[in-house]
């Protein structure tokens, strides 16, 4: 089966550095994962991507060595288990709020007698590899997302829980839970405390802390914390980014036309 290169970073105890796709697109996708992303993952839920657009962005970043993620929905075992048989190599489940939650999806990533995963993996095969059933529990990525007080105040039950690999730090929702407003790369102390205690329950149950941001400057801090993987911004806000200040500067610099 082919090798899951973010396990092969942590395990030479590098960090992985991951970007984000909410465009539904082969192509844009594709494009994405020739910038030199660790790993990509594609946002089902609050992105535009539906289930054949995934399939096409999975088929686009599989054109390069970046490996293939998707963030589902919900924790909804139907969900899950087509990303996986689409050729997922790990999956980011939202709102994961208890163990009996975390149990529930984590079961459904893995095969028995470790889980309940149908099997069924389809494209999964081709990427994969023909030996992809028996190999696919140890490869595929199971990384639970904490976003609200009730999953910080469960953190300890969520992260023991076996067969996940990581937590994942929604820092938007995680703010409004915590009263404040939408936002990523939060600096009030209420924020940075959560994420400093979500990071250390990762380190007291030996799975990998998981980071979100939305700039250069917030992800190189996580990463300087000890981050194991860290999202900067999106396919989305790259382009805002990047193009704004493009059509700023030409538009300032067109002669102005007066009607006659």
């Amino acid at each position: 089966m082919r090798e899951n290169r973010i396990k092969q970073i942590w395990a030479s105890g590098g960090a992985v550095l991951n970007g984000w796709c909410a465009i539904p697109s082969g192509f844009s996708a594709e494009l994405m994962a020739s910038l030199g992303w660790d790993s990509l993952v594609i946002d089902t839920q609050h992105g535009l991507v539906g289930y054949e657009s995934m399939v096409a962005m999975l088929q686009g970043i599989s054109t390069t060595s970046a490996v293939p993620m998707v963030r589902v929905s919900w924790n909804d075992p139907a969900d899950i288990m087509k990303a996986l048989d689409a050729g997922a190599y790990g999956i980011i489940c939202p709102m994961v709020n208890s163990r009996a939650d975390c149990e529930r999806f984590v079961g459904a990533c893995r095969y028995a007698p470790r889980g309940y995963r149908s099997s069924g993996p389809l494209r999964a095969l081709l990427y994969g590899g023909s030996d992809y059933a028996s190999k696919a529990n140890d490869t595929v990525l199971a990384l639970a997302m904490i976003e609200t007080r009730e999953a910080l105040a469960a953190l300890d039950e969520i992260a023991a829980t076996p067969e996940l690999d990581g937590l994942y730090i929604g820092p938007s929702d995680l703010s409004v839970s915590l009263g404040l407003p939408h936002g990523l790369d939060r600096n009030e102390d209420i924020v940075v405390q959560a994420i400093r205690s979500v990071f250390e329950a990762c380190r007291r149950h030996r799975i990998k802390a998981c980071m979100h941001t939305g700039g250069v400057a917030y992800a190189k801090r996580m990463f300087e914390m000890g981050f194991d993987l860290v999202t900067v911004l999106s396919d989305s806000r790259l382009i805002s980014l990047a193009g704004a200040p493009v059509v700023a500067e030409v538009r300032a610099a067109m002669p102005r036309r007066t009607s006659t």
